[in-house]
């Protein structure tokens, strides 16, 4: 018989087991969320939940505007449409364009309707009529509850034309436009804010495009004499649209930069996504891919206004004034005529866009405005047939941003699972890019006068992560509210009379004076959180 030293051999045994029971511990140990409402990043723009209307498929003809239509008021108005609309709470609204901008000349969309002519639309392919115009978009504005964003033709357009198109709309009285403004029946300035000093023109596609240096030399004359008609509008410069492998977007950038440093207020840079090759968790990343060149421009901005000739203006801000996902209509005749860019949205389309915006707010200190490309039909939320709607999946985190999150944004520390993607096309036309350590929490918060707004999306597919959600600053007291943007798979779809994907209030999170709440994020899920922080 052999004998063992038993005291030795438990001893082992004791530290074999605490060992297990370590790594189950430490398995089974919950996400975290640290909030400290001291670590403020910055104000959030309500301007960041803007939305964009352009002549451009069934946009406009078929969507906000459909004379004729037993759904539609007098005034050619889809009062469906627009019901839906104002539950976006759209901040800010882009017109006309967009593509359709760069070929588009404002005079032939005022005056009597039956006297406007009909232009050929170049970017599009389709008849514009011309029957709905700046007037028309800006009582469409008012009724939704909007400020109109106009972008002038920088393509086939002249400066004078856009400094013609400022005095219209801007000017009380005296000079012709403004005169002619009034003779159209609108005796009071419309008095647009923001305009844009064209669109993509970069982009080898656009009509009148040009290298940067031209651009800028044709951006600062325009300027220039808008400024002079209307000294108070702010102007957003058209940054970098095209990020094909053979493009360089960042001298792009660098250069509009340089050269408008000391005449633009923004710079707009746009995006679109999609997932061409059907991979979740790739494509789910893809807004972390809009933050890091955010990141980069906000640098390049960094850079130039240690320069600039500005006065006591404010710096230069981001404006993101087209964001969207967009791929499956974007080949073929999907790209074209009267029902052009119809995409039909799912969960994970959703989920995406739920990351847009919290992005958005991450960067809340240079993002100062957002333009989700478009609001009806077109690649959009909302969407119609002669005689129905419906809201798409994308509609629903949209509203709860745009209706919830403003305030200070919060640099909120997140401690979670991670995973690395593939190496992937953003888009049908993009640079490959690959991502590592993608948290599969995406969060942001935005505190405001006492309440916390803490904005969560669960990018894991197939689990459930348990989350404690931490106060270093300050404690949690009262209800917190809490509401679930999700579906029955990835893959749900809305249709006509056929709602899967949508927004639940789910039970509410009592807390009585205490620094931890945990709350169970569902898998393929966008959660907003909503109470009090009691200092």
């Amino acid at each position: 018989m052999k004998f063992v030293n038993t005291r030795k051999s438990l001893l082992i045994a004791a530290i074999a087991i605490t060992c297990l029971l370590g790594m189950e511990t430490l398995s089974a140990q919950n996400a975290r969320i640290k909030i400290d409402i001291e670590r403020q990043i910055g104000e959030v723009d309500k301007n960041i939940y803007g939305n964009f209307v352009e002549h451009l498929g069934r946009c406009v003809y078929g969507g906000i505007y459909d004379e004729g239509s037993e759904l539609s008021d007098k005034d050619g108005i889809r009062l469906d449409v627009l019901e839906a609309v104002k539950g976006l709470n759209v901040s800010l609204t882009r017109y006309p364009g967009g593509n359709f901008v760069s070929n588009y000349h404002w005079l032939d969309g005022v005056g009597p309707k039956d006297e406007r002519p009909p232009r050929m639309e170049l970017a599009w392919a389709r008849l514009e009529s011309n029957r709905f115009g700046t007037n028309e978009f800006i009582e469409y504005a008012r009724r939704m509850g909007t400020e109109p964003y106009f972008s002038v033709n920088m393509g086939t357009g002249t400066i004078e034309e856009a400094q013609n198109w400022v005095e219209y709309c801007n000017v009380a009285e005296g000079p012709y436009y403004a005169e002619l403004r009034k003779k159209h029946g609108y005796p009071e300035p419309h008095n647009i804010k923001y305009w844009s000093l064209g669109n993509e023109m970069d982009g080898f596609w656009q009509m009148g495009h040009m290298n940067a240096e031209d651009y800028s030399k044709k951006a600062r004359e325009a300027a220039k004499l808008m400024k002079l008609t209307s000294p108070d509008i702010k102007l957003i410069a058209a940054g970098a649209s095209n990020y094909r492998p053979d493009s360089d977007p960042n001298e792009w950038n660098a250069t509009i930069l340089h050269e408008l440093r000391d005449v633009v207020d923004y710079i707009a840079v746009h995006m679109y996504v999609g997932n061409v090759a059907d991979n979740y968790y790739n494509y789910l990343s893809t807004p972390l891919v809009l933050e890091d060149r955010t990141q980069i421009v906000k640098g390049m901005i960094l850079r130039e206004m240690a320069y600039a000739q500005r006065g006591n203006k404010d710096p230069i801000y981001i404006a993101w004034d087209e964001y969207n996902i967009w791929y499956r209509a974007r080949v073929g005749e999907s790209m074209t005529g009267t029902r052009a860019l119809e995409e039909r949205y799912n969960l994970e389309d959703a989920l995406v866009i739920s990351g847009f915006l919290n992005a958005f707010i991450r960067n809340a200190d240079v993002v100062k405005m957002a333009n989700m490309a478009q609001l009806v039909n077109v690649i959009a939320p909302i969407f119609t047939s002669e005689t129905d709607m419906f809201k798409q999946t994308i509609y629903y985190p949209l509203a709860l941003f745009a209706n919830n999150a403003f305030g200070t944004s919060l640099d909120v520390a997140v401690d979670c699972e991670t995973y690395d993607t593939e190496e992937f096309f953003i888009g049908l036309a993009e640079s490959k890019t690959k991502q590592e350590n993608v948290p599969f929490l995406d969060v942001s918060a935005t505190y405001n006068k006492g309440e916390l707004v803490l904005c969560v999306v669960n990018r894991n597919k197939d689990k459930a992560i348990t989350t404690d959600i931490i106060s270093q600053e300050g404690l949690f007291n009262g209800e917190f509210t809490v509401y679930e943007v999700n579906g029955p798979n990835i893959k749900a779809k809305n249709d006509f009379g056929k709602t899967t994907v949508k927004t639940e209030q789910k039970s509410s999170i009592k807390a009585k004076n205490t620094d931890t709440i945990t709350y169970t994020f569902a898998p393929h899920s966008f959660t907003m959180i909503k109470g009090k922080i009691k200092k």
